[in-house]
């Protein structure tokens, strides 16, 4: 079996047009119209999200950022949990400050209070 020049589908050996996107297999070198759409594909075990990669992106949010970014399209669920955990530490962050700090401004309204 052959593979399209065009779309990456494949067809017989003999086709001079591809019966996927109809595109002429006899004139020039290959070229896809998304490369990474053939090479990214990722076998459903070697991408199975996974708790430790949460784990990591909720303890340093950049890196679970970074590999958000970065395995997006190649490895999906992975990606997920990394940039799930990114947002969750983030997330948490923002409210134990706004708590600190509303409980800092009651602490000094009853200081004051009581002065």
């Amino acid at each position: 079996m052959a593979v399209c020049r065009n779309c990456g589908a494949q067809i017989g050996d003999n086709d001079s047009i591809c019966s996927n996107c109809g595109a002429n297999q006899q004139a020039g070198p290959a070229q896809y119209n998304n490369p990474q759409q053939y090479n990214s594909q990722v076998p459903a075990e070697d991408d199975q999200g996974g708790f430790l990669w949460g784990l990591l992106g909720c303890c340093v949010p950049l890196v679970g950022l970074i590999l958000y970014l970065i395995w997006k399209d190649t490895k999906p669920k992975s990606a997920n949990a990394a940039g799930k955990g990114a947002l969750i530490s983030v997330i948490v962050s923002v409210v134990v400050v706004v708590v600190y700090f509303v409980l800092l401004f009651i602490i000094g309204m009853i200081a004051a209070a009581s002065m």
